[in-house]
């Protein structure tokens, strides 16, 4: 019987984490909503809550919106 709690041992190192680019970053990287994505996310981790960032919201929207149509 399995031992409660997780059996996964870390086989790599912080440094080799940091290394790696985030998945969801390099997608929007790709969209070029990059700088959008960016003042969401500092908006975000000052306010605390996404309904005080609307403008930055609206503005990542609007970006990935022209990405979708451009490719159509």
């Amino acid at each position: 019987m399995a031992k409660p709690g997780h059996t996964w041992n870390r086989s790599r190192s912080l440094e080799e984490d940091e290394d790696e680019e985030d998945p969801v970053d390099a997608m929007i990287s790709r969209t070029g909503c990059m700088a959008q994505h960016r003042e969401l996310q500092e908006c975000m981790a000052a306010r605390q809550d996404w309904r005080h960032c609307q403008p930055q919201v609206r503005a990542f929207g609007e970006c990935m919106a022209r990405r979708q149509r451009a490719e159509e």
